[in-house]
């Protein structure tokens, strides 16, 4: 069992950087690998970022070049660092434990969802 506590979404400008956190409980996490989600109003839950439990990470091509994941084993946390924010990246982000890594399916541990808005 894996339980998963999201932190650090909220209102930003164009432009601005936001980094999202998420705590996980037990030994699990070392060997899982690890997803960042995202969902806009109207649309689909699609993944963002991922890395896996050796630090392999991929980020989707619409947040290529801005958004950074990565993971701390020590402290049972992974994080979404945000850059250059743009209000289509405006949605609620999840983290995701047992992501699989090749097909972006996600696994069965879902964070309570954090939202992130862009906006002037």
């Amino acid at each position: 069992q894996v339980q998963l506590v999201e932190s650090g979404g909220g209102l930003v400008q164009p432009g601005g950087s936001l980094r999202l956190s998420c705590a996980a409980s037990g030994s699990m996490f070392r060997v899982l690998n690890m997803g960042w989600y995202r969902q806009a109003p109207g649309k689909q839950r699609e993944l963002v970022a991922a890395i896996t439990s050796g630090g392999s990470t991929k980020t989707e091509n619409s947040v290529k070049g801005r958004f950074t994941i990565s993971r701390d084993v020590a402290k049972n946390t992974v994080y979404l660092q945000m850059n250059s924010l743009q209000p289509e990246d405006t949605a609620v982000y999840y983290c995701n434990a047992g992501t699989n890594f090749l097909s972006g399916v996600s696994g069965d541990y879902w964070g309570q969802g954090n939202q992130v808005t862009v906006s002037s």
